[in-house]
């Protein structure tokens, strides 16, 4: 798979900390806002940036990211500028991991094969895609992994023991495990159901498990983040962008700055985590 995948979760795991792995909407609420947060995130204390695909029909997401999405896509945001914007946050930044997250149905349009040799071209290297299970491999995971991308699964508080396997199987890069039943940033997780699901999915791969859809806050992220490979914030970040904009949409503070202490706050919480383990 990717090597900057690879070498990122390596890295981390010689450092002893977990992945701050951040979400936010591409195209929210304009390209080169949009643009000028994705390149903020590393330089914040982000490890690995998810873009979002925005997408009309989001089954998973809750308000924020829904109303993120909306506001992409009056703004005119296209799968193909979605890709565009990798492609130009390449230009200055090759070593950050770039999962692209989202659902299928833009990608079934675009064409699967068109759509996995862009996306390799764009400098992106892996792929959440919530409503495609295993049961459909064949699909888009089987093509993206043939490609040297890396196929991203979810896991639920609903994943049994039978129906694990079938979850890890083609699953490479990290597992994400969703903290809790519901939609994005819906409620906040419970830290100890969240790390004996954590142990126990990591007792089947060796993959590294990272959790998100609950987590919010500095807090929040460190207790998550003492049992759990990395965490995973995103309605909180989609918060900050739009708490800078008008009932338009259109820009009136400073997102950029917004977003940058935020996730500067949440990579200082999750990287004290193992140093006071350690202790």
């Amino acid at each position: 798979m990717t090597a900057r995948m690879d070498n990122k979760f390596a890295a981390l795991k010689a450092e002893g900390r977990p992945a701050l792995i951040t979400y936010f909407m591409g195209g929210d609420p304009d390209f080169e806002t949009s643009l000028a947060v994705m390149k903020a995130l590393p330089k914040a204390g982000a490890d690995v940036v998810e873009l979002g695909m925005p997408f009309s029909d989001p089954m998973a997401d809750g308000p924020a990211i829904q109303a993120a999405g909306l506001r992409s896509l009056n703004a005119g945001q296209t799968l193909k500028k979605t890709l565009k914007m990798a492609e130009e946050f390449r230009k200055s930044d090759d070593t950050t991991p770039i999962v692209l997250m989202g659902y299928y149905n833009p990608i079934y349009i675009y064409g699967v094969d068109a759509f996995v040799r862009d996306v390799k071209a764009a400098g992106i290297d892996g792929l959440i895609v919530v409503d495609l299970p295993s049961e459909m491999d064949a699909e888009l995971c089987i093509p993206a992994l043939e490609a040297g991308l890396n196929f991203i699964r979810l896991a639920t508080p609903t994943t049994d023991e039978k129906r694990l396997p079938a979850v890890l199987k083609n699953s490479s890069g990290f597992v994400y495990y969703v903290s809790m039943n519901g939609i994005t940033g819906s409620a906040v997780p419970d830290t100890a159901k969240v790390a004996a699901s954590v142990k126990n999915i990591k007792a089947h791969t060796e993959l590294p498990v990272c959790v998100g859809f609950g987590v919010k806050t500095p807090e929040q992220a460190r207790a998550i983040s003492a049992t759990a490979d990395g965490v995973v914030v995103g309605s909180a970040i989609v918060n900050a962008v739009a708490a800078n904009l008008d009932e338009n949409g259109k820009v009136t503070g400073d997102p950029v700055a917004d977003v940058s202490k935020l996730v500067g706050e949440l990579s200082a919480s999750v990287r004290v985590v193992r140093l006071e383990a350690a202790q």
